[in-house]
């Protein structure tokens, strides 16, 4: 049976474990450790610490997102044994505190991409969005979008954009594949699954290879690491701005290794062009009731958060991330899962 989860950034979020702990059917919280570099072990204090927050509001922390991976890793360099190494021994750290699923990503350079972050809506809500001809006239070398490039300074950013000229597709897989061979045994000793989230949006940025990009994608990686612990986040936001994913028919035949799940709705404006709006089916083109159903029936038994919801009745915040109508997803999922498994009982 699923777990509906909720992301917390930690004690710096503006949403407190009390808010969270009042949605109906929220199980845990998904959370991770901020301060920490890219790289490093995560030590057992900083993990005790967030658990301790979790239990004391009655919520628990058996997943994190993200453990991020480090570049050098991603590029195959020298240093990704010892980074791979200090990988798994975070993961045997975070499985002596009960955890059971790691979010993480393979995506070179930039995370999670949209063009405007602020897109206000004809009802007034404020949501995410993506348009093809702002992205057009973005310049990689010299980026001010928030969210995913704060960290690096624009010397950082175009000496890493440099190392990537001429990585393929093929070379970034296998670096993945490496990735995962080193880090299975602590996921065998722990029990954790690794959840690799697609990439978003599913397709090559700024000359950057994607390779999670859809069901081929997840083909490959369970061919290539069939280990059990080798699985998906399936998010429907990342996946479905690319218009040729049948989510569906995805969810149905992956969802056994399926470990996360993050749901949310895009509404297209014309092929190329989306914001984000509610999680009800009818406010978009992602059926997600067809996902939910698809999930239920064929053995899903994972995690689900309401994923980047809109800021509405007056809530600022982090863009995505307001607790209002995260909250109402959260409801309005709990309530398909619900029925999708009483009428098969």
């Amino acid at each position: 049976m699923m777990k509906m989860t909720f992301r917390w950034y930690g004690e710096s979020d503006s949403i407190p474990l009390q808010y969270i702990k009042q949605i109906p059917n929220m199980s845990g919280v998904v959370t991770a450790v901020y301060d920490v570099p890219v790289g490093e072990v995560w030590p057992c204090e900083k993990i005790a610490r967030l658990k301790e927050l979790c239990d004391k509001a009655g919520l628990e922390m058996e997943v994190i997102e993200s453990v991020p991976v480090h570049e050098d890793i991603k590029l195959g360099k020298p240093s990704r044994d010892r980074l791979i190494a200090n990988y798994a021994e975070t993961i045997r750290n975070l499985g002596k505190f009960g955890v059971k699923c790691i979010c993480y990503n393979f995506m070179p350079v930039f995370d999670w991409f949209r063009t405007d972050l602020h897109y206000v809506q004809a009802n007034g809500a404020v949501c995410l969005a993506y348009k093809e001809e702002d992205f057009q006239k973005l310049d990689k070398h010299n980026l001010r979008l928030p969210g995913w490039d704060e960290s690096y300074t624009p010397e950082e950013l175009n000496g890493l954009l440099k190392e990537y000229e001429g990585v393929s597709h093929e070379q970034l897989f296998e670096n993945l594949v490496y990735f995962l061979n080193g880090i299975m045994p602590a996921c065998d000793e722990t029990g954790i699954n690794m959840a690799i989230h697609p990439d978003d949006p599913p397709w090559d940025i700024f000359g950057l290879p994607r390779i999670v990009t859809g069901a081929e994608s997840y083909e490959k990686m369970i061919n290539a690491v069939p280990n059990v612990h080798n699985g998906f986040t399936f998010c429907t936001g990342s996946l479905g701005a690319g218009r040729f994913n049948d989510l569906p028919k995805m969810a149905a035949k992956y969802a056994k290794r399926i470990y996360f799940a993050h749901l949310r709705q895009l509404k297209f404006v014309n092929e190329t062009d989306f914001y984000e709006n509610g999680h009800q089916t009818a406010d978009g083109n992602v059926d997600i009731y067809a996902i939910v159903k698809a999930l239920e029936e064929n053995g899903f038994s994972g995690y689900v958060r309401p994923d980047h919801g809109r800021n509405i009745w007056g809530e600022e915040g982090k863009p995505g991330y307001g607790l209002y109508d995260r909250a109402l997803g959260a409801a309005y999922l709990s309530g398909l899962f619900e029925a999708v498994r009483k009428d098969r009982a």
